[in-house]
């Protein structure tokens, strides 16, 4: 799976999109952690799946007096793809761009592969 712009971006819509409606709903907040494939296939009206071999985990991380700490998947920078734009800022030797480029692909990665794939079809 290669993870292009347009992946992430909806990846990271429907990421924003749940997680406001868990905000809203404490009912939907529920049946998201307790189902999450059911309650996101419901939620994207059926367009939401994962390959056969993933698990897919939701964790309410909404208590306060908790301090949360994700380690996400060690990024493929293989099956990345990076825009023009991107690609000219890492060549031309602009670190603190191709820094903020390679953190805003790893917060969304994981999201990428498992939304966005999927939302692409």
């Amino acid at each position: 799976m290669i993870y292009t712009k347009e992946n992430q971006d909806k990846g990271a819509e429907l990421m924003r999109a749940l997680v406001e409606k868990a905000w809203e709903s404490a009912e939907f907040k529920e049946q998201l952690v307790k189902n999450p494939l059911r309650t996101i296939k419901e939620f994207t009206n059926n367009s939401f799946t994962i390959p056969e071999n993933k698990k897919l985990l939701v964790e309410d991380q909404t208590n306060e007096s908790i301090i949360y700490l994700n380690i996400p998947a060690k990024l493929n920078l293989d099956e990345m793809e990076l825009t023009d734009d991107q690609l000219e800022m890492v060549a031309g030797g602009d670190i603190i761009a191709a820094c903020a480029i390679v953190t805003v692909i790893g917060m969304f990665a994981g999201g990428g592969y498992l939304l966005g794939k999927d939302l692409a079809q």
